[in-house]
């Protein structure tokens, strides 16, 4: 097995790793129904994150590294779309993602009371129209990786 080899594995790992929690976070607070469980599911949520921020970091690293072994790669449209795309996404957290945030955290650590406010749904349902197009990128990156169609 070659060093590139090894990079591969840790590429595709990292990916399953760290983007699979990903397609699953709007999905684990969408099911809760009282400020308890909406609580502990944010609490899943932040420590799936932290999952999908090694995973990330660790593609963004082994893939710009398999680019710089083999620099052909740096020539191939799919890798060049899907590298951007990547940086793109990666970008949607502190610019996009964490001022949506704030506002929800907030919420939850000040919020008295079982009922679930419609303040929060209303901060919600903005927060995940741009999770579910980062997400949306982050498919159109595999799906590029996978069939490097140009």
């Amino acid at each position: 097995m070659t060093f590139y080899d090894i990079l591969v594995f840790i590429h595709v790992f990292s990916a399953i790793l760290g983007m699979g929690p990903g397609f699953v976070m709007i999905y684990v607070v969408n099911k809760a129904t009282n400020m308890t469980e909406l609580k502990h599911a944010y609490y899943i949520r932040n420590r799936l994150h932290i999952f999908v921020m090694v995973g990330g970091t660790l593609l963004l690293i082994t893939g710009l590294w398999m680019g710089f072994l083999n620099t052909y790669l740096f020539q191939q449209g799919w890798y060049i779309v899907s590298l951007t795309l990547f940086l793109v996404a990666l970008a949607f957290g502190p610019t996009v993602l964490s001022p949506r945030s704030r506002p929800i955290k907030a919420l939850l650590s000040n919020h008295q009371g079982e009922e679930i406010p419609e303040s929060y749904h209303e901060l919600a349902k903005k927060l995940f129209f741009f999770e579910r197009i980062e997400n949306i990128i982050f498919l159109v990156v595999i799906a590029l990786m996978i069939l490097k169609p140009f």
